[in-house]
C-alpha cells in the first residue's frame, strides 16, 4: 500500500456520513403485515357490523354465482389444478376475515355536508368503532379518510379528526391499534408539512404519545407526480411526512381526469396510470413507505350471474395487473370486490409458491444453479421470501409453508 490507513481516515469518515445519510432516507422496506386491500365505506353508512356484512354478502355472491371449483376457475381464469384450493381458501377468508383494512370515509364517498350533520356522523362513527373494538370485530387495520387541504376543506378536516379522536379517547380510554389517517388529494408538500404540524399539536392536546398518529397520502393529482418546479413531487411529500408517512395510495379517477382522459379510459390499467405508479415505485423504494393501487368502480347492476361475473372478471384483471407490477394492495369499494380480490391474490401467490420455495431453499442450501436453471442474487431471494410471507399473511398459504429461516 502506498497510502497508510491514517492518511485515508477523512475519506472513511465521509463514506460513513454518506451511508448514515442514505440510511436515514432509505431505511428499507416496511416491516410487518401489509393488507391486501383497503375497503372504503362512507362515514354515514359505517356500523360496528360493516366488515361482517361485507363478508356475508361477498360469501353469498360466491355461493350463488361460483359455488364449485369448476365455475369458480372458469370465472377467474384459473389453472384447474389450483381452482379447488383457491376456492376453498377464498371462502374461508370471507367467513373469517373478509376485510383486512377499512377506511371510514369523510371525503369523496361522503361529500360536503353541513357542520352539524358531519359532527353527528362523527359521533355515530365513534360509537360504531368502540362497539366493533369491544366485540373484536374491528379489522386489523382501520382509520379515517379526512377531507383534503387542497380545496378549502382543511378546517372541516381538522375538526372531524379532533372530534373523533377526542370522543374515542373519552369512550374507550385509548386509541385501538392499527389506526391510520388517509390524507387525500395531495398537491403540495407544504400541505403535508402543515398536516404533520397539526398532528403534533393534536397529540399534545389529547395526551397521546408523540408520533402515534400516522397517515397515508393519496397520490391522485398530477402535481404530486411532477411538482410546480418540474421535480418529482413525491420526494418532497415523503420528506414533509417527517417519519409519520406509512403509505402512498394511487387515486386512479382523479389522476386520469387530471390528465384529460375520457371517462371510458379512466381505468386502473391505463398506461397513464402505469407511468404514475412507476414514479411512485422508483421514488419510494427503500423508504419504508408502502404502495397501494387504486380502485375499480365497476359493480353489479343486479344480482344476475352475468352482472356479477362481469364485475369479477374486470376487477380480477385489474388486481392481477397491480400484482404483476409490484402493487400488493388496492382499494375495494363493494362486497362484490372481495371474492375477486382474494381469488386473484391467492391464485397469484399459489401459482408461484412452489418455484419460490424451491429457489429460496436452493439458496439456503447453496445449490447452484437451482432446479429451474436460475442463479439467484440476494436481492431476488429477499423478494421471493417477501412474497411467501405475503402469501402467509393474507391466508393463501399456511405458516408451515415457509422455509424455517424465513419465519
Amino acid at each position: 500500500m502506498n497510502l497508510s490507513v491514517p492518511s485515508i481516515d477523512d475519506l472513511s469518515a465521509r463514506v460513513d456520513a454518506v451511508r448514515a445519510s442514505h440510511d436515514e432516507t432509505f431505511p428499507g422496506p416496511a416491516e410487518g403485515r401489509q393488507p391486501v386491500h383497503t375497503v372504503y365505506v362512507p362515514a354515514d353508512r359505517f356500523t360496528a357490523g360493516t366488515a361482517a356484512e361485507f363478508g356475508a354478502e361477498a360469501l353469498r355472491l360466491l355461493n350463488a354465482h361460483a359455488p364449485g371449483a369448476g365455475t369458480f376457475g372458469s370465472v377467474f381464469g384459473l389453472d384447474p389444478a389450483l381452482a379447488g384450493t383457491v376456492h376453498e381458501r377464498v371462502a374461508a377468508k370471507l367467513a373469517s376475515e373478509p376485510v383486512e383494512d377499512v377506511r371510514i370515509d369523510f371525503e369523496d364517498g361522503y361529500g360536503v355536508r353541513p357542520d352539524a350533520e358531519e359532527d353527528g356522523h362523527v359521533g355515530q362513527v365513534v360509537e360504531a368503532v368502540a362497539a366493533a373494538y369491544q366485540s373484536r370485530t374491528l379489522p386489523h387495520y382501520w382509520g379515517l379518510r379526512v377531507k383534503s387541504f387542497a380545496d378549502g376543506g382543511h378546517e372541516r378536516s381538522m375538526r372531524t379528526l379532533d372530534a373523533f379522536l377526542t370522543a374515542l379517547r373519552d369512550r374507550l380510554g385509548r386509541l385501538p391499534g392499527g389506526f391510520t389517517i388517509t390524507f387525500p388529494k395531495v398537491v403540495m408538500a407544504d400541505h403535508v408539512a402543515i398536516f404533520v404540524d397539526y398532528l403534533e399539536r393534536l397529540e399534545g392536546a389529547l395526551g397521546l404519545p408523540a408520533g402515534i398518529l400516522r397517515f397515508e397520502v393519496q397520490i391522485e393529482t398530477t402535481e404530486a407526480i411532477v411538482d410546480e418546479q418540474g421535480r418529482v413531487g413525491l420526494r418532497g411529500i415523503a420528506s414533509a411526512g417527517r417519519g409519520r408517512l406509512t403509505a402512498a395510495h394511487f387515486g386512479v379517477f382523479d389522476y386520469t381526469a387530471a390528465c384529460g382522459l375520457p371517462p371510458e379510459q379512466q381505468r386502473l390499467d391505463h398506461p397513464a396510470c402505469d407511468f404514475a405508479r412507476n414514479i411512485m415505485q422508483v421514488t419510494l423504494a427503500g423508504t419504508g413507505i408502502r404502495l397501494s393501487d387504486g380502485s375499480t368502480n365497476l359493480v353489479p347492476r343486479g344480482d344476475s350471474a352475468d352482472e356479477v361475473h362481469r364485475t369479477w372478471t374486470t376487477h380480477a384483471a385489474h388486481v392481477r395487473h397491480s400484482l404483476a407490477n409490484g402493487f400488493y394492495q388496492g382499494w375495494d369499494l363493494h362486497p362484490s370486490h372481495l371474492p375477486s380480490r382474494y381469488a386473484a391474490v391467492y391464485a397469484f401467490h399459489l401459482a408461484g409458491a412452489d418455484e419460490a420455495l424451491a429457489r429460496v431453499r436452493a439458496w439456503q442450501d447453496q445449490a447452484a444453479p437451482n432446479d429451474g436453471g436460475v442463479l439467484d442474487e440476494p436481492a431476488t431471494i429477499k423478494t421471493l421470501t417477501a412474497r411467501l410471507q405475503r402469501a402467509v399473511d393474507c391466508g393463501a398459504l399456511p405458516p408451515t409453508a415457509l422455509p424455517q429461516q424465513t419465519l
